[in-house]
């Protein structure tokens, strides 16, 4: 399966959490992430469902076995197996005044040969990745997924739109990247750890670091990355959205067409960059746009979703436009 450009939003307590993922374990959960983000904005993924069972409230999750793997290139079966079962060997546990429990990441997961995966999840599971009290952070999924390291994907986690600098005590980066016990020296550890991940973020990721030593005495104890963005790596369709939403939109539309489109159809200005594409081959297209938008504009005020009624309204006449080659000067 080729990985489409887009951003998901993982939630701050799988990106800090400290789990000893391997990169195939950490391919599940950005699947996992992505499935439940585009459940919650209303969107389906082909091959990809979720569905309540009647086992403990568990859902059941059904997933296209090419959706772990690294590229198109990659026919490593056995580690997403492994994967899988490593994943129903990790717990969470929760505890408060009046209980202790512990909760698997994954449940009941199955392999099918046929090409595809299916596995359950603890409602709790579900509604902390769906959390977004502890903050979040956006991701560009091919990104992460075409990253090597597990070391690697934690840094890129991290770094995603970090626009300030984090300070981390080398005990705590030890912790979190699941090699306590190792490398008594820290400049081992920066050797082994660090420098390699730095390295394929800096080949591969739009976000990657530089990094500053923090000491007391001779000893280094803490490190403090500082974001660095690297243009040349970012996806250009993320990149040409992105450049869309900081262009105002007076340029492109008339102050009438802003007018309509924000007081008879109610969608705000930040709505407006978010349909850019639409509204603008919407005026390439449809002969008297304003015409046109005024009409719809008066029909969906009877609709339950009058910018949903809106949208829809240009993309059909788009279509329509292009059947009949009939585009405006």
């Amino acid at each position: 399966m080729r990985i489409k450009s887009k951003e998901l939003v993982q939630s701050y307590v799988f990106t800090t959490a400290k789990y000893d993922f391997t990169a195939y374990e950490k391919r599940i959960m950005y699947r996992l992430v992505e499935l439940s983000q585009a459940l919650l904005e209303g969107h389906t993924l082909q091959g990809f469902s979720i569905q309540q069972t009647l086992l403990d409230d568990l859902k059941e999750v059904t997933m296209p076995l090419s959706a772990f793997l690294k590229d198109d290139d990659d026919d490593n079966y056995s580690e997403v197996k492994k994967a899988l079962k490593s994943l129903r060997q990790k717990t969470i546990e929760y505890e408060d005044e009046k209980m202790w429990k512990v909760i698997g990441i994954i449940e009941l997961p199955k392999f099918f040969k046929k090409g595809y995966v299916r596995f359950a999840i603890h409602p709790e599971i579900y509604q902390a990745i769906l959390s977004f009290a502890k903050g979040w952070r956006k991701i560009e999924l091919k990104v992460a997924m075409s990253l090597n390291s597990r070391h690697a994907m934690t840094l890129y986690e991290l770094m995603s739109r970090q626009k300030t600098p984090l300070t981390y005590k080398i005990e705590d980066l030890k912790s979190m990247f699941k090699v306590e016990g190792m490398y008594a020296q820290p400049a081992d550890f920066i050797k082994r750890v660090i420098e390699p991940a730095k390295q394929e973020l800096n080949k591969k990721s739009p976000y990657s670091f530089t990094y500053t030593k923090g000491k007391e005495g001779k000893k280094v104890v803490k490190l403090t990355f500082t974001p660095k963005y690297i243009p040349a790596n970012a996806d250009p369709i993320l990149a040409k959205k992105e450049a869309q939403k900081s262009v105002s939109i007076r340029w492109d539309f008339s102050p009438q067409i802003l007018d309509l489109l924000k007081n008879k159809v109610g969608i705000t200005e930040k709505g407006i960059k978010n349909n850019y594409d639409t509204f603008k081959e919407g005026a390439l297209w449809i002969e008297d746009f304003l015409g046109f938008l005024t009409q719809k504009a008066g029909k969906a005020r009877q609709a339950k979703n009058p910018i949903g009624f809106v949208i829809n309204a240009i993309k059909g006449e788009i279509e329509s436009a292009k059947l009949n080659g009939k585009k405006n000067d």
